[in-house]
């Protein structure tokens, strides 16, 4: 059986999380019996088991950094990130209004709807030419504020093996 932790709310249906840090937590109504929560559970073992392993390859592939290690890949963004959101800004004829670098886990990059562009800091973990695929997406947000057809033409006008670039996060 997989080890998991309970946590009550005032929800209707039960429902299983695997944490970036490959723990399982059951969401569970206030007054669910142990007996239902097991049952659920032991229900989607398979699935499960299936994110618990893609989360340990992750986390053994990018494992947690330390404050020193964050700080180092924030200096490196910050030498980085500038020169080639100029160059590709320039190539695009798109103006950023901002450029910030943030620690965020889950997004490597986002611009917001005034054109100010954000970048994590666990981008530089990634090989510039996916660093590159991302500086790229996030400047052609500033003609097209979704991922339709007309933005994908865009980026793929100037970066055309995207696709290939975009899947070295993966």
């Amino acid at each position: 059986m997989i080890e998991y932790t309970v946590l009550r709310s005032r929800r209707r249906t039960i429902a299983l999380q695997v944490t970036r840090e490959a723990q399982v937590v059951v969401r569970a109504p206030l007054y669910a019996a142990e007996a239902d929560i097991r049952h659920f559970v032991l229900a989607h073992e398979d699935w499960l088991s299936c994110q618990l392993a893609r989360q340990r390859e992750r986390l053994s592939a990018h494992p947690p950094r330390s404050p020193e290690e964050q700080e180092a890949l924030r200096r490196q963004a910050k030498a980085q990130l500038p020169d080639m959101v100029r160059h590709w800004a320039q190539e695009m004829g798109v103006t950023p209004t901002g450029l910030k670098i943030t620690s965020a886990r889950t997004r490597f990059g986002s611009c917001s709807g005034k054109n100010s562009l954000c970048f994590s800091l666990y981008l530089m973990e990634y090989p510039p030419e996916a660093i590159e695929a991302v500086v790229v997406h996030e400047l052609a947000h500033i003609r097209h504020k979704n991922h339709g057809s007309e933005f994908y033409t865009l980026v793929r006008q100037y970066l055309p093996d995207y696709d290939r670039q975009i899947k070295l996060l993966k």
